[in-house]
């Protein structure tokens, strides 16, 4: 199954990298985007969960690092919660 990593701009302007065991994502995401907190949040989790449902159709159980990795954004994304109009910068997607 094809796995990608995107990488992102939090508000702080810190950057991670998180990834999708499918390439779905480009569906959802695209390098230079901004969008804000909320809608990032959505289109994050729309587009692991379809990747996590596709390795669990094709392997039988659903993809652990998929599901971290969406914990780990939302984890992150609580610190900037409380800030308005912050925004996630799509920095790029590598293979």
């Amino acid at each position: 199954m094809p796995e990608m990593s995107f990488r992102i701009l939090w508000p702080d302007s810190s950057e991670a990298s998180y990834y999708s065991p499918s390439l779905v994502i480009q569906e959802f995401l695209s390098p230079g985007e901004t969008l804000p907190l909320p809608e990032f949040l959505t289109r994050a989790g729309e587009a692991l969960a379809i990747a996590s449902d596709r390795v669990a159709q094709k392997y039988g159980f659903p993809c652990a690092r998929a599901h971290a990795s969406l914990a780990a954004i939302n984890q992150t994304a609580m610190k900037f919660g409380a800030i308005p109009d912050a925004t996630i910068k799509i920095l790029e997607f590598s293979k």
